[in-house]
């Protein structure tokens, strides 16, 4: 039996190596492209930097004078580890269950076709225009949130001029049968923290160390992680996106083993649920190097006090296309806060409603892990959602 072109076309695209920290942007744009042609749908490419592009596909509406819809996939993908992958995951080797196997497979490259080939299908059916026009953007450099991809593209002209009112990004499989859908982001805040001490022999009882201090915030970072642990804990209706997790994640320090350090430097990666009052989080930021010590300073890497969320009620016309598309495929789903943090929250700052959403229902979440797949029946289950998502979309008035 011959294999279905989109997933075809799924899996060419999987074969082209968009790996950090040196993705191949330019055979990523000759293969869009080429996509683009073949369905016969207009398409440029905007450089930010030399060899670094994002291509723009448009579908222009029936209404241009109304704002576009934007349906959204970053292009790069994390690095791999080869050696612990049963297949090179570049090969998109699909084995004899229809798992293809690919670095991008979950995150994102299945979405971006998935877009392509529901549009194809409505074309088959003689559809070939919407109320209001689509705008199909692949983005690079999202899996390192880089200037050069959607957070400095967001900002310019050439991005105001696109006119969009709403768009789709990524969302992230589920290993049961509900569908997540996600309209907010917990915010990132990244924080670099400075505990200076007395230093001196390794033989001595010195006080005022700087590992004296770095236990104080470990002590006060902990107690807060664990406040948040027992919150989400209480409510067995929430998700970790309704909590904010705090991690120290990096501790450097230290010359050598006979010489107490002079200071100690502490990395903390906190994701600030929006349903949390920012300023008490930031008090408490503060408390923490108040309370651990003489000198004890911090500042944050990254950074803000924005609470993007996007109307998720059917006041809202979108949401409303979507719950409707969502229960004419007869689709349960819920909807959450991202735990992590995506394109999205460059795309909601801008103003415009953003929502995160991956049709990848009863598989295991294996974004950035190894031997990532998507089946191919899930692949185009999640086409067919796509027809219906996209036409309800685009044709809201």
């Amino acid at each position: 039996m011959s294999e279905d072109i989109g997933v075809t076309r799924f899996r060419e695209y999987l074969r082209v190596n968009t790996e950090q920290p040196k993705p191949d942007y330019e055979a990523c744009r000759d293969f869009l492209f080429k996509y683009a042609d073949e369905l016969g749908i207009e398409r440029r490419s905007v450089e930010t930097a030399p060899g670094t592009y994002f291509v723009i596909m448009t579908i222009p509406g029936s209404k241009p004078d109304l704002p576009s819809i934007m349906l959204y996939s970053h292009t790069d993908v994390v690095p791999t580890f080869r050696e612990y992958w049963t297949h090179d995951p570049y090969s998109a080797f699909k084995d004899e269950d229809g798992n293809i196997f690919a670095r991008g497979a979950q995150d994102m490259k299945c979405v971006g076709v998935q877009y392509m080939e529901a549009l194809r299908n409505w074309f088959a059916k003689g559809v070939k225009q919407w109320t209001r026009t689509i705008h199909i953007v692949w983005g690079p450099d999202e899996e390192i949130g880089h200037i050069n991809g959607m957070k400095g593209f967001a900002v310019t002209e050439e991005f105001k001029k696109l006119n969009i009112d709403f768009a789709l990004d990524e969302g992230i499989a589920t290993e049961d049968d509900v569908y997540k859908i996600f309209y907010a982001e917990r915010i990132p805040w990244w924080v670099k923290v400075t505990l200076p001490g007395h230093p001196g022999h390794g033989s001595k009882f010195i006080e005022k160390t700087a590992i004296e201090k770095l236990h104080k915030l470990i002590a006060s970072v902990d107690e807060f992680r664990n406040e948040q642990k027992s919150l989400l804990a209480e409510h067995p209706e929430w998700t970790v996106g309704d909590v904010t997790t705090s991690n120290i994640t990096i501790i450097n320090g230290g010359v050598q083993v006979n010489v107490v350090p002079e200071k100690f430097e502490a990395y903390i990666d906190i994701r600030v649920t929006p349903l949390q009052d920012l300023d008490a989080v930031l008090a408490r930021v503060d408390q923490w190097a108040k309370e651990a010590g003489e000198g004890v300073t911090y500042e944050f890497m990254q950074f803000s006090n924005f609470k993007l969320i996007s109307p998720n009620t059917r006041e809202d016309p979108f949401w409303a296309a979507i719950d409707d598309a969502l229960q004419k495929e007869g689709c349960k789903y819920k909807k959450e806060i991202f735990i992590g943090a995506t394109d999205s929250r460059f795309v909601r700052a801008q103003g415009i409603r953003a929502i995160g959403f991956s049709p990848i229902i009863n598989t295991p979440s294996l974004l950035h892990d190894h031997n990532e797949f998507l089946n191919e029946k899930t692949f185009l289950r999640g086409v067919e959602i796509y027809e219906t998502l996209i036409n309800k979309l685009a044709n809201v008035n």
